[in-house]
Protein backbone atom coordinates (compact mmCIF):
# COMPACT_ATOMS: atom_id res chain seq x y z
CA UNK A 1 0.00 0.00 0.00
CA UNK A 2 2.97 2.58 0.79
CA UNK A 3 4.11 1.88 -2.77
CA UNK A 4 0.65 3.38 -4.29
CA UNK A 5 0.50 6.10 -1.87
CA UNK A 6 4.46 7.25 -2.78
CA UNK A 7 3.90 6.66 -6.53
CA UNK A 8 0.24 7.84 -6.86
CA UNK A 9 -0.74 5.19 -8.57
CA UNK A 10 -4.58 3.05 -7.88
CA UNK A 11 -4.28 0.16 -5.53
CA UNK A 12 -6.07 -3.16 -6.51
CA UNK A 13 -7.22 -5.23 -3.69
CA UNK A 14 -7.80 -8.89 -4.66
CA UNK A 15 -8.27 -11.95 -2.61
CA UNK A 16 -7.38 -15.21 -4.53
CA UNK A 17 -10.11 -18.38 -3.22
CA UNK A 18 -10.06 -21.94 -4.64
CA UNK A 19 -13.44 -22.83 -5.85
CA UNK A 20 -14.03 -26.37 -5.59
CA UNK A 21 -15.69 -27.93 -9.01
CA UNK A 22 -18.97 -27.95 -7.44
CA UNK A 23 -21.05 -27.14 -9.80
CA UNK A 24 -24.37 -27.19 -7.70
CA UNK A 25 -23.18 -24.55 -5.49
CA UNK A 26 -22.21 -22.43 -7.84
CA UNK A 27 -25.45 -22.03 -9.46
CA UNK A 28 -26.72 -22.05 -5.90
CA UNK A 29 -24.79 -19.31 -4.96
CA UNK A 30 -22.96 -20.82 -1.57
CA UNK A 31 -19.37 -20.11 -3.08
CA UNK A 32 -19.96 -16.89 -2.38
CA UNK A 33 -21.56 -16.82 1.36
CA UNK A 34 -18.19 -15.42 3.88
CA UNK A 35 -18.38 -14.22 7.17
CA UNK A 36 -18.36 -10.62 8.53
CA UNK A 37 -14.90 -11.25 9.71
CA UNK A 38 -13.88 -12.31 6.44
CA UNK A 39 -15.46 -9.32 4.67
CA UNK A 40 -13.72 -7.01 7.12
CA UNK A 41 -10.28 -8.20 6.58
CA UNK A 42 -10.90 -7.88 3.25
CA UNK A 43 -12.28 -4.07 3.06
CA UNK A 44 -9.74 -2.86 5.67
CA UNK A 45 -6.70 -2.40 3.46
CA UNK A 46 -8.57 -1.02 0.68
CA UNK A 47 -10.26 1.54 3.75
CA UNK A 48 -7.21 2.67 4.81
CA UNK A 49 -6.04 3.19 1.33
CA UNK A 50 -8.39 5.34 0.32
CA UNK A 51 -7.85 7.18 3.61
CA UNK A 52 -4.67 8.29 2.44
CA UNK A 53 -6.11 9.32 -1.03
CA UNK A 54 -5.32 6.44 -2.84
CA UNK A 55 -7.68 4.97 -5.68
CA UNK A 56 -8.81 1.24 -4.72
CA UNK A 57 -10.16 -1.19 -6.25
CA UNK A 58 -11.48 -4.53 -4.84
CA UNK A 59 -11.95 -7.52 -6.68
CA UNK A 60 -12.45 -11.36 -5.47
CA UNK A 61 -11.17 -13.99 -7.71
CA UNK A 62 -12.65 -17.16 -7.33
CA UNK A 63 -11.22 -20.26 -9.37
CA UNK A 64 -9.96 -23.80 -9.38
CA UNK A 65 -6.85 -22.69 -10.28
CA UNK A 66 -6.45 -19.59 -8.36
CA UNK A 67 -2.71 -18.52 -9.19
CA UNK A 68 -3.85 -19.23 -13.05
CA UNK A 69 -6.50 -16.67 -11.93
CA UNK A 70 -4.32 -14.03 -10.60
CA UNK A 71 -1.46 -13.98 -13.51
CA UNK A 72 -4.37 -13.67 -16.09
CA UNK A 73 -5.39 -10.52 -13.98
CA UNK A 74 -1.72 -9.39 -13.84
CA UNK A 75 -1.51 -9.79 -17.91
CA UNK A 76 -5.01 -8.07 -17.88
CA UNK A 77 -4.34 -4.57 -15.83
CA UNK A 78 -0.50 -4.66 -16.22
CA UNK A 79 0.87 -3.67 -12.83
CA UNK A 80 4.21 -2.72 -11.56
CA UNK A 81 4.43 -4.25 -8.17
CA UNK A 82 2.42 -7.35 -7.13
CA UNK A 83 2.42 -8.00 -3.03
CA UNK A 84 1.62 -12.06 -2.99
CA UNK A 85 0.72 -12.68 1.02
CA UNK A 86 -1.48 -15.33 1.18
CA UNK A 87 -2.50 -15.94 4.86
CA UNK A 88 0.33 -19.02 5.71
CA UNK A 89 -2.17 -20.66 7.93
CA UNK A 90 -4.41 -21.51 5.35
CA UNK A 91 -1.46 -22.63 3.03
CA UNK A 92 0.91 -25.08 2.81
CA UNK A 93 4.39 -24.35 2.24
CA UNK A 94 5.00 -26.29 -0.46
CA UNK A 95 2.15 -25.17 -2.30
CA UNK A 96 3.23 -21.22 -1.36
CA UNK A 97 6.90 -21.89 -2.65
CA UNK A 98 5.45 -23.37 -5.52
CA UNK A 99 2.47 -19.95 -6.02
CA UNK A 100 5.47 -17.50 -5.74
CA UNK A 101 7.86 -19.42 -8.20
CA UNK A 102 5.23 -19.77 -10.65
CA UNK A 103 4.28 -16.08 -9.98
CA UNK A 104 7.90 -14.79 -10.85
CA UNK A 105 8.18 -16.96 -13.45
CA UNK A 106 5.24 -15.90 -15.19
CA UNK A 107 4.44 -12.33 -14.48
CA UNK A 108 5.32 -9.99 -15.94
CA UNK A 109 5.75 -7.06 -12.75
CA UNK A 110 7.89 -7.10 -9.47
CA UNK A 111 6.37 -9.98 -7.30
CA UNK A 112 6.99 -9.30 -3.08
CA UNK A 113 6.65 -11.71 -0.44
CA UNK A 114 6.55 -11.56 2.47
CA UNK A 115 9.21 -13.01 4.98
CA UNK A 116 7.79 -16.80 5.90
Amino acid sequence: MDAAVESGQPLLVVVLAELSPLPLSVLLGYDQIDSPEEEAAFAAPAALAASLGVAVERLRVRSPRPVTALLELVAEREPGLLVFGPDPALLRRRVYRKAVRTLRERGTCLVWTPDV
